[in-house]
């Protein structure tokens, strides 16, 4: 059976930064694949279209460029917010705002983002809200482990896996974790 629409895949992979010699950025193994539904979009598109029409047993290789995954690092994305934002009682909370800790935050709408401390001034905390991974071309080497047809079940929730480098637990790094 093919990697196709509708279809629930499993497979393991390492991810490499920039080309097959790049930094490990992750490694998936079969004690803990990635599983999803194909199709479903929960995976980046570019990442699926290198699996599309794989079977159980195939092996992978291919690259990403940045625009093709989490795009580049927009400078929009840095914003300066309020020191206030971070303080109790006038004092900066500095278990959670240090420089490089990564924090959930939630924008005007409600939605969840993280955002990274990039700079604490007198009067702001400089944030970057980029994906992890924006501005970085990745390396996928891996295999298909199974391709079966989807559940009714797994065809309307969200599929397991993760990707430990953006902290999602529902979309693997092929994923649009971020």
């Amino acid at each position: 059976m093919k990697i196709e629409n509708n279809k629930f895949a499993s497979l393991v992979y390492t991810l490499h930064e920039g080309g097959r010699d790049g930094r490990v950025i992750e490694t998936v193994e079969e004690a803990a694949p990635l599983t999803f539904v194909f199709g479903a979009g929960r995976l980046l598109p570019a990442f699926e279209a290198n699996l599309e029409g794989l079977e159980e047993g195939s092996v992978f290789e291919f690259s990403l460029a940045a625009a093709d995954a989490y795009g580049e690092e927009r400078e929009e994305m840095v914003i300066s917010l309020p020191r206030n934002i971070f303080e109790d009682e006038g004092v900066l909370r500095s278990e959670i705002c240090y420089v490089g800790n990564t924090v959930p935050m939630m924008d005007s709408q409600g939605n969840r983002m993280n955002g990274v401390v990039v700079e604490i001034g007198d009067a702001f905390v400089k944030m970057d809200f980029n994906h992890p991974l924006a501005g970085t071309d990745l390396h996928f080497s891996g295999k298909v482990l199974g391709v079966r047809e989807a559940t009714a079940e797994e065809l309307m929730g969200p599929s397991s896996g993760g990707c430990s480098s953006c902290g999602s637990k529902s979309s693997g790094c092929g994923g649009s974790c971020g």
